[in-house]
């Protein structure tokens, strides 16, 4: 208890931490500059909070005992969410995306929704499956947006995981124009991936972004919606090098706090998290896609997706290329891989079960994809399609939204990054400060500001 009590009475858990003393959030409209200073800005902007707040009932006090939760002193988790609140609330983002909110605890969900509320935001919370106690919470100012539709996507997997997505409409038109055609709305996802505890999980991460894509492409089909920006916040529990990461980025989407600072999709340069295992790693993104992204069909996506998957898994039982087919064609003496060959290979990779994996349908599709001629075997030249990721674009794409019609043009609304900005700044620089008790991720800001885009008149 010495411990504990040491703890509460610590200054930065009483004001401000330390580490963020010196940063300026952004207030609505504020920009800092290239050269590090703030600016205001004088044209109409959009600002988007993502942030990680660490459940009380996952925060571990006591390194030697694990079972010691900051949920069981109300005291520290009532004192630290405060002070959540004043950061978010002296930021005044127009979007808040939270996760680990502890919606079992009504006291705190009252504090969050009262002080929000009270500060002109609509909030909207939604539970984990199987009363896992956390959650999602978005807030969505009413200055600058009205929330036309709210829908609540629950993915009943292996992780108990869900995503909120919220249809709004600016208040103000950003850009004035002649055409009332032209759609001033956004759609926004607030969502938390499964931890990859095991790499065989990745399969299940990728089924989780499938769904949201796939959630979207049907929204967006049955509300005529093929001309709106996209932003998809949270945490994604997997950084850059990951297939997430990949799986996002050939669906058109940008990191915005990586364009904000023209880093490449190489460059590993920030941290935003610091994990129970005590890694620190880049896991939180608000990704843009705007309606002028020209991209690929997401069941091609997808299938590349698992492909890479797959051949992760290969090369991590040591297996090269050669070696790789040699282990899917297993003990059959021809030179092929039969479709037998390929499950049985795929249950022995993990990535298959009743539970999570590939399902039966899954496997005959990825299968379909690698089978470029037919004849029900893969020989070598088929198996690289396996090995390097690619699909041809030629699968049935009947429920995919991006079934356009080229040769017409139409003005649309978009969105440029102007800035994007991590706190506590050290995590900027690749650095996880150990003053810093806000939570176990850093609060990620990104700044927006509309612009006209000329795009192919697309038919959901």
């Amino acid at each position: 208890m010495v411990m504990l009590a040491s703890f509460f009475k610590d200054p930065e858990f009483a004001n401000v931490d330390s580490s963020e003393n010196e940063s300026i959030p952004f207030r609505g409209t504020i920009l800092r500059t290239k050269s590090g200073k703030f600016s205001s800005v004088s044209e109409p902007c959009v600002s988007c909070t993502t942030f990680n707040i660490l459940a009380p009932i996952y925060k571990r006090l006591d390194q030697q005992n694990q079972n010691v939760r900051e949920s069981d002193f109300r005291a520290f988790w009532l004192a630290r969410n405060e002070r959540i609140v004043d950061w978010l609330l002296y930021e005044s983002s127009s979007i808040i995306c939270l996760q680990e909110f502890w919606v079992g605890n009504e006291e705190l969900v009252q504090m969050y929704e009262q002080r929000l509320g009270a500060s002109g935001y609509d909030t909207f919370k939604l539970a984990r499956t199987n009363n896992r106690g956390d959650g999602l919470l978005t807030a969505i100012h009413k200055e600058y947006f009205r929330v036309l539709n709210y829908r609540e996507l629950l993915f009943n997997d292996f992780g108990d995981r869900v995503a909120q997505l919220l249809h709004v409409q600016s208040v103000i038109p950003f850009l004035q124009n002649n055409d009332d055609s032209m759609q001033q709305e956004i759609l926004i996802v607030n969502t938390h991936l499964l931890f990859p505890h095991d790499s065989s999980l990745s399969i299940v991460r990728i089924h989780q972004v499938y769904k949201i894509l796939q959630y979207l492409e049907t929204y967006q089909r049955e509300n005529k919606l093929s001309q709106v920006p996209v932003m998809l916040c949270g945490d994604w529990n997997g950084s850059k090098r990951g297939h997430v990461y990949k799986f996002l980025r050939s669906q058109g989407f940008v990191s915005s706090y990586d364009i904000a600072h023209e880093y490449t999709d190489s460059d590993h340069k920030w941290v935003s998290h610091r994990n129970h295992r005590g890694n620190i790693c880049g896991v939180d993104f608000i990704w843009l896609r705007n309606p002028n992204k020209s991209i690929k069909p997401l069941k091609i996506s997808w299938a590349e997706a698992a492909f890479g998957i797959i051949k992760y898994q290969l090369q991590k039982a040591s297996l090269n290329e050669k070696d790789a087919f040699d282990f899917l064609r297993a003990d059959n003496n021809g030179n092929y891989i039969t479709y037998s060959d390929f499950c049985d290979a795929l249950k022995q990779l993990k990535l298959t079960s009743l539970s999570h994996g590939l399902s039966f349908q899954e496997m005959k599709d990825l299968w379909v994809q690698a089978d470029v001629d037919g004849n029900g075997v893969l020989v070598y030249d088929e198996f690289k399609r396996i090995w390097y990721c690619t699909c041809s674009e030629n699968i049935d794409e009947d429920s995919n939204s991006e079934d356009s019609k080229e040769g017409i043009t139409k003005e649309a609304f978009g969105f440029a990054v102007k800035n994007a900005i991590l706190f506590p700044r050290e995590v900027e620089k690749g650095i996880w400060p150990e003053n810093y008790h806000l939570s176990d991720h850093a609060r990620l800001t990104a700044l927006f500001s509309p612009v006209r885009l000329r795009c192919s008149q697309k038919s959901l």
